[in-house]
Parts: C-alpha cells; structure tokens; sequence
C-alpha cells in the first residue's frame, strides 16, 4: 500500500512539471524580449477579488483595485531599461524585461516567481528540480520588487535557491538585511532598523515619551512594532498604545491612506555579485549598497497637516542614516520642526534637576511622580530615574541639589577668633614668666629669693612654665606630622620637669621644719634634688620616646561630618596619650600630699600651701578635661586641650610665683635678715612649747606612772632637745645661701633659743 501511494506520487509530479503552465491574461503586465531578461514584481492592483467561498481549485483569481503610484513605478522600470538599451553602457547587449502584477498577494508573487525560475530558451515552461543549481540558466537573471516586505520575504525564499539577485524598491524590513537568511536580496530603501531609530530620535527631540503605535497586520507591521517597541524602551519612551489594523484597506474602510512613495528608483541590471559594489550618483548624491544589502539613503520627514478641511502633506527634513542627524533645509521649516515641542505628549510632568523618577504602580515607567534628592545626592539632568552619589570623602550636596560641593577643610586656624584669644592668654603667659624672671634676678640675695630654692631651681621651673605656654602654638594651624610629635611631647617633659623641682620644693620644705626624729631622718635619705628631678623626668622621656617610635601621633583625616573636612592630629596611641597624663598625675599627687603636711609652716616664707593650691587646680582641670575631651568633636578639640594646659599652668605659676613677687615688691619690709630670723624665733618658740605640752600630755596618760612633776632634769633635757631641733631647722633652710645669715648671728643666741 505504500508503495503504491508513492508511485502514484511520483507519476503526478512528473505529469505536472511535463506540462506548460496556463497563465491568464491579466497574470502578465508586460513583457520585452532581450539577450538578459529582468524580473519586475510590482503591486499593481490592491488586492484579489474575494470569494463568498473558499477556493475549491488551485488557480490564480482575479485582481481589482488598480494603482496608480504602483503603475507610474512600473513604467518607470519599463522607461530605465529603454534608456539603457538605447545608450552606450551594453554595447551588443540588450536588456528585455518580464514584469507581473502580485496584486499584493504573496500566493501570485510566488506563482510570478516560480515562471521566472523556469529554464531559460525552453519551450516549456517547467522548473528542473536539481540538488545543485550551479550551472542551470533560469530565464531572468535579476528581480526588482516585490513592494510589501512580506511578499518580498516569501519570494526571496524561492530565489535563494539559485542566488537570484533580487533588488527591493520599498520592502524596509529589518530582517530581510540578514544575509544568512536572504543572501541574494539587496534594495534601495533604508532598513526599518533606521526608520525607528529616527522615529525615536524625532520623539526624543520633540521631547515626548508617551506615545502610540499603529502598525499594520503583516510580517512589515509586527517587526516593525517589535523593534519599535525595543527601542522605545532603551530611550525609556512609553508606549500608551498599540493599534493593529488590517494590512490592506480599501478606500471605503479608511479616510486618509498611508501609501506615499519616497525615492524613485534607477536600476541596473547586473549580477548579484556586481550589484553589491555598484555605486551610482542621483541628484549630485552617491549611493551604494553596504554589506547587509541595504543602500545608504535616508527618510523624508514629513508633517502631515489639516488646512481648511484638506490634508497636506509637506517636507519638513531629511533624515541622516549615517550622522543620525535631521537636517533642515530653511529656517522657516527649522521654526516648524522646533515647534513640535509645544506638543504635549507625556504622562507626567518631567522632573527638574536636583530630583529624580519614582515610578508609580502604573505599569508604564514613563507615568512616575518627581521625588527630592536627598542629602548628598545631586541629579543634573530632567527625568533621571535616581539620583547620583557625591563621593563623601570630598564633597557633599543638599537636599534637591543639582551638583556636589567641595567639603570645606577646618582645622583650628590661625585667625579664629577662639585660637586668637587663646594664642592671647599664652603670650600674656610668657609675658608674666618674663617678669617673674626678671623680679627674682634683680632680688638674688633676699630671703624670699633664697627661700624658694635658689635662682637656679626658680630659672628652671620658669624655663618650663615658658616652654608650656609656648607648647600652646603647636595646637594651632594646620596640623602636619612634626606638630602633632611636638606638641604632647613638648607639653609632657616641660610639665614632667616643672612638677619634679617643685616636688623637691616640697620635699625640702616638709624637711626643714620637721621636728620628728624618724620623719626627719626618712626625708634626709629620700632628699637627693638633682636625682629626682632626672629620675623623675627621665621616666617621660621614656614614656614620650617609646610613644614616638611605635605609635607617634600623625595627622588624620576626618570625613565622617557631612558638610567638612577636619584636619586633625590622631595621638596614634590612646594609651601612650593617658600613660603620659597619667604619670604627670601621680607625680602632681605626690607633691600634693607633701605640700599638704607643711602647709602649716611658717607663712611668709612657706610655699607649701600655694603649691597644695596650684595641685588642686591642676586636678581639677585636668578632671574636667576628661570627659570634655572625650565628647568634644571638630575643629575645636585641640582648643580643650589649650584651656586645660592654660589653666593648669597659670594655676601653678600663680600660686608658686606671684604670693613671693609680692612680698618682694609690696612687703619689703618683712624680706629682711632681721624679718626672717624672727619668722624663725616666733615659730620655733611656739613648736618647742608646742612639743612639751605634747610631752607632758602623753605621760599624764600613763596609768602606771606616779609622777606628777617633771624633775628639773627631764625639763631641761626636753628643752635641751628642743634647742637641737631647731638649730636642725634652721640649718636646713639656709644651708645653700646662708653663709652671710651664720656670720652676723651671735653663737649664743642659737644655744639660747
């Protein structure tokens, strides 16, 4: 049974490739014999007549509707081949062409097609099937047409079996310049591709982005609406609708027909590998076909416009493939064109710059409402969908801002009304320690002078307080790396070494008037000046030293405030930083608790109870600055620091320095020899009587003892060591200076005290 079926199908086929095909009249426009034959597919009726029924034989109907823009087109190919034969270009050779009419129906293109495959010089007209059609000879060797890209398409399947060259005349589908699919196909038109990227370009000009699509109901329209659709996208131009109308209207069914020709073709008749490098000039314009088949024309934009009921269609520009630029022939034109941006054809409102596109739950992203760009962000263009991030190291912007400021760079400057007043209390410092300096020089030889140490001890506790005062400068300006090592170190030796001599102050203070035996003789061992001063110094070297070389304070940039920069100087090390602080404290404890025991010592000479003044103000300062230090941000934190050392360092010099300059200026009268040995006698008399009521006091309370009257002998040994401890006392006080005091005092008088 199958084999019978496939006999029966082989006997057919050969009786119908054996026959000729019968052709209606109307099925040929015009034909012209000649020694190369030219194909013509043209649409010259609009369409085939319509059938209540469907057809009940395979044959070709009856077209109506005739055109006459696709008749004049036809007659234009008919003129190009007569020009052609009657020149010079084929010497010997003359052109003939074969034109049909397809109706604008694919079904007779295909039919036109198939008799121009047909064998050329046969007497029948049959097409040879073959599975390689190298050598066969069909009877044309070049196509023009076929209009509509959908028959064009259809009929360039057919001619890609032999590489019949086809050139299309109108049919702008972008697919048909895929050479893989239709190697044989060139035309004369741009690819749609072009169309709707100057489509897109004209809406982007014109400033729109809601827009509509009418297409038509064929292979050209869905393509097209497809890569329209695409790029519309990419251009973030919104598409309100899509209108798909039938592919062919007749007049009755539509008022206005989109059916305008846009170039008038001249062709040659070549071979398709001559066709592809052909170049010809049209109107002082050069033209040639790029390697996907297309040519290198462009569009005419057209503005189709209503004036007193009548619709007139006028060139407004023309369309630049190759620059995608329009270019406008007059002003007047260019006034139009740019009038077409009066034209409101958007969903939303655009949004200026400094704000950005949030999309709505619309499904269009050209419907959005306009959103503030937060602080530093910025937008510079209308309708950005976000805003842009300013690099926050170095600028900031705003809310709804349009550009990105440059973060201002602070530091504690030189000229801020703050560092000035502070600079200004540091110099006035300086000033008072100058002065101070120059008052216990022109004093050397008194007692208060003497008293305080000596000038060598006073020079150097007045050298530090300068050097702390000074230190103040390196907190101000822009910071560099030698001012932040500087400015704590310099700040913690100088203060290290002025709280050491006043330690030993202290120290020897606490020792001369002492009158306990075994407090005496624990100080005399601790009381070595030169030693605890370096000792004492030398450990903030040390600490200092080891803070510079393995985390020394660099300069920092700060970023974290919105609006500015802040140059400041990172200690490197928080720990080095409060082991520096920490260590002046203890020291500053110390000498407190020494100053404390001989605050009761005699007054006018006695620096016992400023010293325990100035340490509690320094304590003080010092514990504010803790916390104020630790919450304080921005350029003013070095100033915190400069208040407490002020503070602290005035403190000091106050309370060391400023009671003996008044003694020495406005008390000259007790800054005597005289003055100072009666100090001494008054307050010795009153610690020995002092001491032996103490005495009689202590042996009252013992039960066992009957005594109840000190001998004459137990008196005078009390009194006899009273008069050793104070001839102790005073040696201590005037050891270093008091060669001019030993000599002009009686021996008698000590032995009698």
């Amino acid at each position: 049974m199958a084999l019978l079926i496939i006999l029966i199908t082989c006997f057919v086929i050969i009786l119908t490739t054996s026959q000729p095909c019968q052709i209606p009249d109307d099925f040929v426009a015009t034909t012209s014999p000649g020694h190369i034959i030219i194909g013509g597919l043209f649409p010259i009726h609009e369409k085939m007549l319509s059938s209540e029924d469907y057809p009940r034989r395979p044959e070709i109907q009856k077209c109506v509707g005739f055109e006459i823009s696709v008749f004049l087109q036809t007659l234009a190919m008919i003129h190009s081949i007569e020009m052609i034969n009657n020149s010079t270009l084929l010497s010997g050779v003359k052109l003939g062409y074969e034109i049909y009419d397809t109706c604008t129906e694919v079904t007779v293109a295909m039919a036109a097609t198939l008799r121009f495959l047909s064998k050329f010089n046969c007497s029948r007209e049959t097409v040879e099937f073959k599975c390689d059609y190298s050598s066969y000879l069909p009877r044309i060797k070049a196509i023009i047409g076929s209009g509509y890209s959908e028959i064009t398409m259809a009929v360039s399947r057919m001619l890609n079996l032999q590489l019949i060259p086809q050139v299309g005349y109108e049919s702008t589908a972008e697919i048909l310049s895929d050479k893989i699919r239709f190697p044989s196909f060139l035309r004369t038109v741009p690819s749609d591709f072009h169309q709707i990227k100057a489509m897109i370009h004209l809406i982007q000009k014109s400033g729109w982005n809601w827009v509509g699509i009418i297409t038509t109901d064929d292979d050209y329209g869905r393509l097209a609406l497809n890569t329209f659709t695409i790029q519309a996208e990419a251009k973030n131009v919104c598409i309100a609708f899509k209108e798909v109308l039938p592919a062919f209207l007749s007049d009755n069914t539509i008022e206005v027909r989109i059916n305008q020709t846009l170039e008038k073709i001249t062709l040659e008749a070549q071979l398709l590998d001559v066709l592809k490098n052909v170049t010809f000039t049209v109107g002082g314009n050069s033209f040639h076909f790029d390697a996907h088949g297309d040519l290198n024309t462009g569009y005419d934009v057209v503005l189709w416009k209503e004036i007193n009921g009548h619709m007139t269609v006028t060139k407004m520009a023309e369309y630049d493939l190759q620059n995608d630029v329009f270019i406008i022939p007059d002003q007047e034109t260019k006034y139009e064109f740019k009038n077409l941006k009066k034209i409101q054809s958007k969903c939303s409102k655009e949004c200026s710059p400094g704000q950005m596109k949030k999309t709505t739950r619309s499904q269009h992203i050209c419907c959005y409402e306009c959103e503030n760009c937060p602080e530093n962000h910025y937008s510079n263009q209308t309708d950005m969908p976000h805003c842009l991030l300013c690099n926050n190291e170095t600028h900031w912007a705003p809310v709804r801002s349009t550009i990105c400021f440059e973060k201002e760079v602070e530091y504690l400057n030189w000229n801020d009304s703050l560092a000035i007043l502070l600079l200004i209390l540091s110099l006035l410092g300086i000033i008072f320690v100058l002065v101070v300096g120059i008052i216990f020089t022109r004093n050397l030889n008194t007692p208060v002078v003497k008293s305080s140490g000596g000038l060598r001890v006073c020079y150097v506790i007045l050298l530090c307080h300068f050097l702390n005062f000074a230190s103040t400068s390196f907190f101000v300006g822009e910071p560099q790396d030698f001012t932040c090592k500087t400015r704590q170190t310099l700040f913690g030796v100088s203060f290290t070494l002025c709280i050491s001599c006043i330690l030993t102050k202290s120290l020897k203070i606490l020792l001369a008037f002492s009158f306990d035996p075994k407090l005496q003789k624990f100080l005399k061992c601790l009381y070595k000046p030169i030693l605890i001063i370096f000792t004492c110094t030398g450990i903030q070297v040390i600490i200092c030293t080891l803070w510079l070389i393995f985390a020394a304070p660099t300069v920092e940039v700060n970023i974290s405030l919105p609006r500015v920069i802040i140059l400041e100087c990172e200690e490197g090390s928080i720990l080095a930083f409060g082991t520096m602080l920490g260590y002046i404290a203890i020291l500053a404890l110390i000498c407190f608790i020494f100053a404390f025991k001989g605050r009761k010592l005699p007054e006018n000479y006695n620096e016992a109870k400023f010293i325990t003044f100035g340490m509690l103000i320094y304590f003080i300062a010092w514990i504010t600055f803790i916390p104020i230090y630790a919450t304080t941000f921005g350029k003013y934190l070095p100033a915190v620091e400069i208040i407490v050392i002020l503070i602290s360092n005035y403190g000091i010099l106050c309370c060391t320095f400023f009671p003996k300059c008044y003694v020495i200026i406005c008390k000259q009268e007790i800054n005597t020899k005289s003055a100072f040995l009666k100090m001494i006698y008054s307050y010795s008399s009153h610690s020995v009587s002092s001491i032996a009521v103490s005495h009689a006091s202590l042996e009252s309370m013992h039960g066992n003892v009957t005594m109840t009257n000190p001998s004459s002998s137990d008196k005078s040994a009390t009194w006899q060591k009273s008069k050793d401890l104070q001839a102790q006392a005073f040696a201590h006080i005037c050891k270093e200076n008091a060669t001019s005091v030993s000599k002009t005092l009686p021996r008698k008088r000590i032995s009698s005290i």
